[in-house]
């Protein structure tokens, strides 16, 4: 399959899930992970009508930016080291990693006055060791904390679900990220609407949409590569 029909199914795809529980398509947006796939690959997806491209290196995202020129929004989706945080600012439009306070107040010292980063907080919701993030009883708190930093700015949350062979599995995962985004949303706060979801990949992104994903993260369902 060609980028293009890979992308008409996808779409498909979300609509499908998003009837199936009454969701409004709209309200979701599909990352195009290109972290390991060439620049005209990554062109390719953009000409077929892609919006977002998620990279998880700075050097290699800047690359592409530069061949690319101006065209889509840009999510840094990996874990993000502070000192490259300079590398980052006023390139991408959104991080999908703000998984600890050093983090953040590095953002809010590297942002240009008056701007802000719209951010994800990763939740390592399933407890797995090898995966980053908050856990989910610290989430509230950190929130709360980040208000110190004006110029991060809580959009939602984000989590990564254990790969299994049964998509149906993740469920769990995802319904537990939804709960606490709704619990924290209600909060109202002005640093932090956290009205957004970032979850579902490849493997797992129907059951995602279903649970109340507003961005999935698809790699090699779309433009291969893993």
């Amino acid at each position: 399959m060609t980028i293009e029909e890979k992308f008409a199914t996808i779409k498909a795809d979300i609509v499908a899930s998003c009837k199936k529980v009454g969701r409004d398509p709209d309200r979701v947006h599909l990352v195009a992970v290109t972290k390991y796939v060439s620049i005209e690959t990554a062109r390719e997806a953009l000409d077929c009508g892609v919006d977002h491209i998620g990279e998880n290196r700075v050097d290699s995202a800047v690359e592409k930016m530069e061949a690319l020129g101006d065209r889509g929004s840009w999510h840094f989706i990996g874990s993000l080291q502070s000192r490259k945080v300079k590398g980052v600012v006023g390139r991408f439009h959104y991080l999908h990693s703000l998984d600890r306070m050093s983090l953040a107040k590095e953002l809010h010292k590297r942002m240009p006055e008056g701007e802000t980063m719209n951010c994800f907080v990763q939740v390592n919701v399933s407890g797995e060791e090898s995966k980053s993030g908050l856990a989910p009883r610290d989430v509230q708190a950190f929130i709360k904390e980040v208000r110190s930093y004006p110029a991060v700015r809580v959009i939602g949350l984000m989590t990564m679900a254990p790969f299994v062979n049964d998509p149906e599995e993740t469920r769990p995962s995802f319904r537990k990220l939804r709960e606490l985004r709704d619990e924290i949303a209600a909060q109202q706060l002005e640093h932090a609407p956290c009205t957004e979801l970032s979850m579902g990949m490849s493997n797992d992104y129907r059951i995602a949409l279903e649970e109340g994903a507003t961005f999935i993260r698809v790699g090699s369902a779309l433009v291969g590569g893993e």
